[in-house]
């Protein structure tokens, strides 16, 4: 539960930032957000150390907390920092109309390949999943997914048309902590043109890769085929580390 506080803090703290809430670019102090957000200066300063990871704000020694304002100019409608996972909170909702329709969902046997990356035993089955992510009724993402039934063995359609990440966080205290992706562009197939409204001549960006649980357990193999127009990466690079 105390995970959750800080997660609350920060998921408010950054819409009040991408709605221009605080003047001059400047957030309050620790003491300050403590109070208001009734929580521990504990889960204040854990919430804004991970917007400082994502590069959200950063410290200026001797003056406070500020927001990056290159951050501010990124108008991307989905828009991945690195740190956090889950699909659903990469999508800049605000203003916008966010829907998820389920194109397939089933339990398979598992290739060689994806036992062998996801670490199963034999016998051991996985969801396949296949979502289209559409905002203001503009599709936006194919995703497909592969994911152990072992790790969510009453997971259903109701689940899966929603957030998968928030899903294991809050009803089977699992959380993803990190993944290995990979970022590619690829020619749109005829089925990318036909689902996300491309010509023929339009390319679309493709995010592979395996996420992996707090514990160190693979639990899904994820493959996003992202309309070009609508794709935007940010990373934070600390030289200091």
């Amino acid at each position: 539960m105390t995970d959750l506080v800080y997660k609350r803090v920060m998921d408010d703290l950054k819409k009040k930032i991408e709605s221009n809430y605080f003047k001059q670019n400047r957030l309050p102090d620790e003491r300050t957000l403590s109070a208001k957000y009734h929580v521990s200066r504990s889960s204040v300063k854990q919430a804004l150390s991970i917007l400082a990871e994502q590069g959200i704000i950063f410290k200026k020694r001797g003056s406070g907390t500020f927001i990056n304002p290159l951050y501010l100019k990124n108008k991307s409608i989905f828009s991945y920092e690195g740190s956090n996972l889950g699909i659903t909170n990469n999508l800049k909702t605000e203003g916008y109309d966010p829907k998820i329709d389920l194109l397939e969902f089933k339990v398979v046997s598992p290739t060689a390949e994806i036992a062998e990356d996801l670490f199963l035993n034999p016998g051991d089955q996985v969801y396949e999943i296949k979502r289209l992510r559409s905002v203001d009724s503009t599709p936006i993402i194919i995703e497909s997914g592969y994911i152990p039934v072992k790790v969510a063995p009453k997971m259903n359609e109701r689940v899966v048309s929603g957030s998968i990440f928030n899903y294991l966080e809050e009803k089977l205290n699992k959380t993803g902590t990190k993944s290995y992706m990979s970022i590619e562009a690829q020619p749109s197939t005829t089925e990318d043109q036909r689902l996300l409204g491309l010509k023929p001549t339009e390319p679309v960006v493709i995010m592979g890769g395996i996420f992996f649980l707090d514990d160190g357990t693979p639990f899904e193999i994820s493959n996003m085929r992202i309309h070009y127009k609508y794709f935007n990466y940010n990373t934070f690079v600390d030289l200091n580390n």
